[in-house]
Formats: structure tokens, sequence, C-alpha cells
């Protein structure tokens, strides 16, 4: 199972020491002397299942620039961020890096990043090639920071042999709220400890989504307020923990925190779960399963809603070579650089019109799903340093989705420790 490494150490930060260093101004432009064309650049990356699928793309950008090298550097997920935070307050992070939405804010607010020019001739990145909310999920005050890589979007995944033993019809893109919670009580047999859905406490697959469905928000426009204290929020947060206590329908938190709510659905305890479209490449890995199990949108809630994030390619503040590093990362998000990527069939590549190939390397999998997922899609929520409210935020909602606590009682504490983190922060 793979899992993308969204946070960081819940109190990240760059030390005034650190940026005296000489990480770069995040108004740098693009025309300061862009160094030598030749050279050795450094890619850090975290995910092995797409290595190789960036080390062929640099092996092409290799091909078309004779004298220049590209070392792809992987950093296991779960030091990649510490080990990020600590080569950049050294001057010694690789020339371009993969970044993710949470931690986007925390890197280009303390100038570890360098501009991406979006117009004219140096233009690395083309805004209208890309979907809108990743392009503007990496842009920082006005100035792009980030190139979209690729995306993720959710989608309900479901056992279809659960399914049939239960006389239970698959789910297609009618589906509400009450349909879900009808038909995962019909799917759960205690008595197979097998459960209709997995509540776990999971943002991005799980409330993420609901809670846009349902009408509320998370984090204000301005990044200055929590949604937190809104009724529609709570109600999309009140979907889970009633599939856990009222419903009966999903295993406990208990149990979904001693055995992940992916682990269980492969295992064939699970009937349906959200899922991140990159866990597509997991489950078709997987031979026996790939028979057993099928995709649908996301049940409708008030509105149709599916969370998208994605990562972002950027270049280092401190690089010897922003020319060499940007002309990387214009290849990376080109059509030829996306399609390479689509190819090896592990992440949807962002780039307008290259998915297809992505989907077609699993094709039992209504994997279209996914991609039309993107017409009725919200942003991921960021500020300057997401970590901190989101671990405050599973922290506290745990609680809730543990019974131990009302979800009112829940929702103030979350409220008022997400306000005063986000006004810490400052102007975002």
């Amino acid at each position: 199972m793979r899992r993308r490494s969204l946070l960081g150490a819940a109190a990240t930060t760059f030390g005034t020491t650190a940026l005296a260093a000489g990480c770069g101004s995040p108004s740098t432009p693009s025309s300061v002397a862009a160094g030598p064309r030749r050279g050795k650049i450094t890619y850090g990356v975290w995910d092995v299942y797409q290595l190789p699928a960036m080390k062929k793309a640099a092996k092409e950008f290799e091909r078309t620039r004779p004298g220049v090298t590209v070392d792809v550097q992987l950093t296991p997920n779960a030091t990649y961020w510490t080990k990020l935070r600590t080569a950049c307050s050294g001057g010694s992070a690789p020339d371009v890096f993969w970044m993710n939405g949470p931690n986007f804010g925390l890197y280009a607010a303390n100038g570890q990043l360098l501009p991406l020019d979006t117009e004219g001739p140096d233009a690395v990145v083309d805004p209208a090639a890309f979907p809108s909310d990743l392009v503007e999920l990496y842009r920082w005050k006005g100035t792009q920071y980030g190139a979209p890589k690729d995306f993720d979007t959710v989608a309900l995944w479901f056992n279809k042999e659960l399914f049939d033993r239960a006389g239970v019809d698959h789910p297609d893109g009618s589906w509400t709220w009450q349909d879900l919670i009808n038909n995962a009580q019909r799917l759960t047999d205690r008595r197979r400890g097998v459960y209709g859905v997995g509540a776990p406490v999971r943002a991005q697959e799980n409330y993420y989504n609901s809670i846009p469905q349902a009408g509320g928000w998370v984090i204000s426009q301005d990044r200055r307020e929590s949604g937190y204290a809104d009724p529609r929020t709570l109600e999309g947060l009140k979907l889970w923990i009633d599939m856990i206590h009222r419903y009966r329908a999903s295993p406990t938190l208990q149990q979904l925190t001693d055995t992940d709510a992916t682990q269980m659905f492969q295992a064939g305890k699970l009937a349906m779960t959200y899922e991140c479209s990159y866990n597509a490449a997991t489950f078709w890995a997987d031979p026996a399963l790939r028979r057993k199990v099928g995709v649908a949108p996301l049940p409708k809630g008030r509105r149709r809603a599916s969370v998208i994030h994605g990562l972002a390619n950027v270049v280092y503040a401190g690089t010897r070579y922003p020319g060499l590093a940007r002309e990387f990362v214009r290849f990376m998000s080109s059509r030829k650089g996306a399609l390479i990527q689509a190819e090896h069939g592990t992440a949807i590549p962002a780039r307008n019109g290259t998915q297809q190939p992505w989907a077609d390397a699993m094709p039992t999998f209504d994997l279209k799903v996914h991609l039309d997922a993107v017409e009725y899609a919200v942003p991921y929520p960021i500020s300057t340093n997401t970590a901190a409210w989101s671990h405050k935020e599973l922290q506290l909602l745990s609680r809730a989705w543990s019974g131990n606590e009302s979800l009112a009682d829940v929702s103030r504490s979350l409220t008022g420790a997400m306000n005063r983190l986000l006004a810490q922060e400052g102007t975002a």
C-alpha cells in the first residue's frame, strides 16, 4: 500500500538563521543569471513506485541536452520532509524537488523556492494546460512557485463479490449519502467480520470530501479562519461518526487504527472504501483483488464534490543552476514528460489531455470516474503552516470518532485551536 507523504512535522519551521544563509528570495526574477546550461542537477522524490518513471523522464531530458545530468534522489516518505527541511536550512537541498499542498505554504513563505514564470518566452508553467485548482494550489501571493506534476481525486471503491453476495446493486453516479448509509448497513455482516464501509479519521479520503458535499468548509479563502464551527461542516463530519456509532456499518476507530481501512478493503473486510486515485495501482497489482473490485463516483450530499490534490515540481531557491533547473521543470510539465509518467500508471499526470494512458494501463477499472471528478473538484485546504493545524484537527476529531467526546464539544475546541494557529501565521 502506498500513501502520499502529505504532512511533515507538525511544528515545521525555518529559523531566521537558515533564511539568512541564502536560500533566496521569493521575489527573485527569472532574468537573474541563469547559470551554466550544462552540469548536474539533483531531483528529490519520495515514491519508490514512481521512481522508474522519474528516471526515464530524466534520461529523456538528458538526451536532448548533451552535457546535462539529472540525479534522481529517492528519500522514503517517512523521512522526506525532515531531511528536506534540514537540507534547505543548510543550503544543500535538491535543485528540483517534489512539493505537496500542505507543506507548500511554509516553503514559499520562507523564501525556499524560486518563482516560475507563467507568461512570455521564459514561461515554465502554462496555467491553461492544467486543472485550475492545481495551479492555484501552488501560487503564493500572486506568484507561481510550483508546476503541477500529478493529481489525485477521490472515488468510491467497492468489492463486487460482497455486493453480489448481499444482493445489493453496485453503486453508480446516482448514489446519495442515504444510499450509502442504507447499503452500508445491508452489506455489514458481523458474523464474517465484514463491514459496509470504512469510516477512519482520514482527511483527504473522507471528511475533506463530505464537508464540501454538505456545503461546509475547512478554512476560509483568506486562510485566516476555521470552518469547524459551521453547522454544515459538522454535518459532513457527522456522516462518518454515525457510520460507526449510529448505523454500526463501519469498524470502530480502534479497529481502523489497528488495521488501515485500505488494508481492510484489500482483505475483503470492507465492502466499500473512499480512496485516492493513486491506490488504483495498488489494487491492480493484486490479480485476485483486481477481479473483485470496482469504482464509482462518490455519493452526493447537498452537492457533488471530490477534493483534488496533487504534487508539484519546485525549484530550490539555493540552486547553483536556476536556469537549468527551470528547464527541467518545464520539461517535466510538458506533454512528453507527462506521458512518460502516464504510461507507468502510478499517478495521474496533471497536464490536460495526458491522463488517458493512466486509465488505459488498468483497463478493467472504470478509472474515468477519477478523471471526471476534476469537473466538480474542490481544492485541498492549506495555509502557511498547514501541518500545525491539521495535526490538531486529527487529534481532536479522533475524540469525536471514538465516541469519547461530543462533536459539538470537539468543534468548539478545534475551532479555537485552529483560529489561534492561523492567527500566528499572519496574513497568508
